[in-house]
């Protein structure tokens, strides 16, 4: 089989969705704030703010419940300085009808020969995170690997790495989150006999076999967040981050060196148990139908319900189809270890 690699700004990307209801409803700007086991995902140097094992799980469904998206993370500390965590993600659309076959020799349309296949992505995540001598700096790394089905026709294998900072002073925290700095790959393996089935499905296309190497692009986002507290029990907390990809896209910076997305999160908490959080994301520069360009963005709100180590948030997004971007309820859980104890 010939072998060829390509770039491709949106590789993989079904692991730039985020996780936790929690960092949705804040339109996921939480690189500098995160503090949990959902920190293996945003920014693994977060990880250090544990006490105790953490699990989270999250549902979601997408594109009117076609694709489920789920995830499920854990974390505990080895010590005093250093958490290790691990993370699921699946995001996958069942029972798609392959009509490729759907015509026979004759030229007559045989319903009996529709088959069914699904397409699922899954990404596994290795975390460590470590205090290091600087009081409040801390840093943490991911390991990834990635696996890609789709059907009988093709599947693949990916590996990749992230590296995290944080920095807490006080009130004020400061993030920078590394993605796939090593240039995550994936290494697709087509089954041409199946492949076949497809390029003579229709007349002149399908006709070479695809790209058999695709390489993810470096990401990088910062972020700085402060808390506010009013009268003991009430808390503010306000975080502005900034998303880099190093393509030009419908951000709205956008060069041919790199486009920016600036993201917007707030989150009033009550004696550490009621939470309601809001934020804005996703800013596009959309071109109408008549040509003319608009700027969309993404709005979302959550609320979350703490009690004895047991957490249960909700999250909203892209309110009023402000922009193309996925839509969702979202709802996730996370148990602390000290309620069994």
């Amino acid at each position: 089989m010939a072998t060829s690699q390509t770039v491709r700004k949106y590789s993989n990307e079904f692991m730039n969705i985020g996780v936790d209801a929690a960092a949705f409803g804040m339109s996921n700007a939480v690189v500098a704030s995160t503090n949990d086991v959902n920190s293996g995902y945003w920014n693994p140097a977060g990880l250090v703010g544990l006490e105790d094992k953490q699990l989270s799980l999250m549902h979601a469904s997408y594109f009117a419940n076609i694709a489920n998206y789920d995830y499920a993370g854990f974390a505990m500390p080895l010590d005093n300085q250093s958490v290790v965590a691990l993370s699921i993600i699946r995001f996958g659309v069942d029972d798609i009808l392959n009509t490729t076959q759907l015509i026979d020799e004759q030229g007559n349309i045989d319903y009996n020969r529709i088959s069914l296949f699904s397409t699922a992505d899954y990404g596994v995540t290795f975390s460590y995170a470590r205090e290091l001598p600087l009081d409040g700096l801390n840093i943490g790394v991911n390991a990834k690997v990635i696996r890609r089905i789709i059907g009988d026709f093709a599947s693949s294998w990916g590996f990749g790495m992230d590296v995290g900072i944080q920095f807490n002073s006080e009130n004020w925290n400061f993030g920078v989150m590394a993605r796939d700095i090593t240039t995550t790959f994936n290494a697709w393996a087509i089954d041409e006999e199946q492949f076949a089935t497809i390029s003579g499905a229709v007349e002149g296309q399908n006709q070479e076999l695809p790209e058999t190497t695709e390489i993810t692009i470096p990401k990088l986002q910062l972020g700085a967040a402060r808390k506010f507290v009013f009268h003991y029990d009430f808390e503010l907390l306000a975080e502005v981050d900034l998303n880099f990809r190093f393509a030009e896209t419908n951000d709205i910076i956008s060069t041919s060196f790199a486009s920016v997305d600036p993201a917007l999160g707030l989150q009033f908490k009550y004696i550490d148990m009621i939470f309601v959080r809001a934020g804005m994301g996703n800013f596009q520069n959309i071109q109408q139908l008549d040509g003319s360009e608009s700027v969309g963005f993404q709005p979302n709100i959550g609320v979350g319900f703490k009690y004895k180590g047991i957490q249960i948030d909700y999250a909203l997004t892209d309110i009023g189809d402000q922009s193309a971007a996925l839509y969702s309820n979202v709802f996730s859980i996370k148990l602390d270890w000290s309620i069994f104890r």
